[in-house]
């Protein structure tokens, strides 16, 4: 056995029991992480603002902080991206990871010192427990594939800025970066399609243990590989592939493909990470609930997701939540988000330990590919296309595509009912695309590279809407027709209302 897989192993070991330890003690493991964040950020700007020193108890800290989103915060973390020291947090952020755009576009969440192991070493603890768990640290005998954004990082009032995935990229330590690839170089690529082939190229005669990335973008990875092989099955190529690490989307629509593609049996773990900190991980591969991360810098709340909005929803800390019932995630942390609504709606699916599911978003999206498309971004895109071409729509709704029957790419499918149809519906729909590239750099990186085509438009027939919501018995009142489905129940039903155009 060498030095290394000794290390590893022990490492592995220790890892694993301390995840055990803390996992069972998550309530006092919270109380004291909010204490401890109130303390130190206490003679900041919002700390003074919120009286952060006179929080003794979390019915003090609900009283004291309100819940926000992004927006809410976004007058602290303006004078943050400004260069203001000691405003949410003490001193200066060490990056800014950028992100989808809400309301006012870019987001630019501050990721500090202290919060950066938070991102770093939960992934890590997830691959050493696994280790442990399987006794597979044969993966570090071989190379990994971290599929990710590119490191290149740009500035913001000195301050490095990027993906999250790209700045993961910086701090990924030694131990692992012997056997990561792609190169440096290679993931500095912009244009996926020249980096896939970079990445294919480099990657084909290794020895491949680990792949990591988001699912649809793994797919693409895998069927190249196949392509230049010339071979059925990745295990062909990478006999001793053992584990695949994936996050960030909806699995099970990539499920199938991916184990076909594959053609052998491979451990998984998910993990839920997001700009603002990782969340939770898979701690037993029999498991699929994800082991909420209660000790790494996030003291959590949850709002019953039918309050959000509401002026004073119910704040819940995790001594009060119930099994299989939806919250909104809730997070406060070491880079100075404070009653931060990350957005997500979860599911705890286990107590004591304290395991959730990911269910939802908080409002309607799309996020089939890692793109989280949101209202405001359809919506903006095809008014401006709608100008263009002056033309009206009575309403609208928007599904993934994400197994098209004639085998092509995925898409966004864009079911209208006109007003007043245009001429040449396929010309519009390139412009709403255009536009959605604009609205959403997320978007933009999956069309620039291939992964989805250009958005199609399904044309209904006069009083389309008005007509499936009245066969649901829910026409009139304050019933709406969602904007944006993230599956395709809606998409599937509006079948039986297309206009014919032949």
């Amino acid at each position: 056995m060498s030095f290394k897989t000794y290390a590893i192993r022990k490492a592995a070991a220790m890892t694993a029991r301390s995840v055990e330890r803390w996992k069972f003690n998550a309530h006092q493991d919270q109380v004291n992480l909010m204490l401890m964040l109130t303390y130190k950020a206490k003679d900041t700007v919002y700390g003074k603002a919120h009286n952060f020193a006179g929080i003794k108890n979390y019915d003090d800290f609900r009283k004291q902080i309100p819940v926000l989103d992004y927006e809410g915060l976004r007058p602290y973390i303006d004078r943050v991206t400004d260069g203001i020291p000691d405003v949410i947090w003490p001193g200066k952020p060490k990056y800014f990871a950028k992100t989808s755009g809400t309301t006012s576009g870019v987001k630019y969440i501050p990721i500090t010192q202290e919060s950066m192991p938070n991102h770093i070493h939960s992934a890590r603890t997830a691959m050493l427990n696994y280790i442990h768990q399987k006794g597979n640290s044969d993966i570090f005998k071989g190379k990994m594939i971290f599929l990710s954004g590119s490191p290149e990082l740009e500035h913001k009032c000195g301050i490095p800025t990027g993906r999250l995935s790209g700045i993961v990229n910086h701090e990924i330590p030694a131990w692992v970066r012997t056997n990561q690839l792609p190169t440096y170089a290679t993931n500095c690529i912009e244009n996926w399609e020249e980096k896939l082939d970079r990445i294919v190229e480099e990657t084909l005669h290794q020895d491949m243990r680990l792949i990591s990335g988001i699912p649809p973008w793994v797919q693409m990875y895998y069927e190249r590989i196949l392509q230049v092989s010339g071979k059925q099955t990745i295990k062909e190529v990478f006999p001793d592939f053992s584990l695949f690490m994936y996050g960030g989307v909806n699995f099970e629509p990539y499920r199938s493909g991916l184990e076909t593609l594959v053609g052998g049996e491979v451990d998984s773990i998910e993990t839920y990470p997001a700009s603002e900190g990782f969340i939770a991980f898979q701690d037993d591969i029999h498991d699929n609930g994800l082991l909420l991360n209660t000790r790494s810098g996030i003291f959590f709340e949850f709002v019953p997701v039918e309050q959000i909005g509401q002026a004073h929803p119910d704040r819940l800390s995790l001594r009060e939540v119930e099994l299989d019932k939806d919250y909104a995630i809730i997070i406060n942390n070491n880079a100075g988000l404070w009653g931060y609504n990350l957005g997500d709606c979860i599911r705890f699916v286990h107590m004591n330990p304290y395991k959730i599911i990911v269910s939802g978003r908080v409002k309607h999206y799309i996020s089939a590919f890692g793109e989280h498309v949101i209202g405001k971004e359809v919506e903006e895109a095809i008014m401006v296309a709608l100008k263009k071409f002056s033309t009206e729509v009575t309403e609208f709704t928007v599904a993934p595509q994400v197994n098209p029957p004639d085998q092509t790419l995925p898409y966004h499918e864009w079911f209208v009912e006109f007003v007043k149809r245009p001429d040449n519906v396929e010309t519009l729909a390139l412009e709403i695309d255009q536009q959605m590239r604009k609205q959403n750099i997320y978007y933009d990186d999956l069309r620039a590279g291939n992964i989805l085509q250009s958005l199609k438009i399904c044309v209904l027939r006069p009083h389309a809407f008005r007509d499936y919501m009245q066969s649901i018995g829910k026409l009139g009142g304050q019933n709406k027709v969602p904007r944006l489905s993230n599956d395709r129940k809606l998409a599937d039903s509006l079948q039986h209302f297309l206009l014919d155009l032949k």
